[in-house]
């Protein structure tokens, strides 16, 4: 079967209201595709930066797929959360790239968003914190009911993937 190996790192985040962030991320792939090696999911540290405004997780990402077909591409999606001095944690943004599908090394800019609220969880949040949150976190990588949310856009997520395809040509999956 064709192989994917990707290697990487999620870098960090900038352009985030308040700086101590820390990231959960996954991997989501179609019904064709199976991990041989790596972790589907995970979370990184949290960063408090003294100077500047991005945190940086350097969390390393470490993929092995095996497949049958590029139906299903994997899909890495990202939500990234602030810890506040209590310890509290608050979403700050939902986001999603797909794996490159070329080889090589590739440096990748997520945009995030999180969903806005009526007025009166915008003045809640505004005083207490927390906020909405997606009830299934699927819909960060489908598009399905997506439209239908209002949003409001939140920092950008910066990773680092290195991208090995290996018998694509011997398999007859053409990338």
């Amino acid at each position: 079967m064709a192989e994917l190996h990707v290697i990487g790192q999620i870098v960090g985040a900038s352009g985030f209201p308040q700086s101590t962030l820390f990231c959960k991320w996954g991997i989501h792939t179609g019904g064709a595709w199976r991990l041989l090696s790596g972790l589907r999911e995970g979370q990184t540290q949290v960063d408090s930066p003294q100077n500047g405004e991005m945190a940086f997780w350097s969390h390393p990402i470490d993929l092995h797929y095996t497949t049958k077909g590029l139906q299903g591409w994997p899909k890495l999606h990202l939500q990234v959360w602030h810890q506040d001095s209590f310890g509290r944690c608050e979403l700050f943004g939902y986001g999603y790239c797909h794996v490159p599908s070329s080889p090589g090394h590739h440096r990748l800019r997520c945009v995030t968003w999180r969903p806005l609220g009526s007025w009166q969880e915008q003045l809640a949040q505004t005083f207490v914190g927390g906020g909405p949150q997606l009830r299934s976190p699927d819909l960060i990588y489908s598009g399905a009911d997506r439209y239908r949310l209002h949003t409001v856009a939140m920092g950008t997520v910066e990773l680092e993937l290195g991208v090995m395809l290996r018998y694509f040509d011997k398999y007859g999956v053409e990338s």
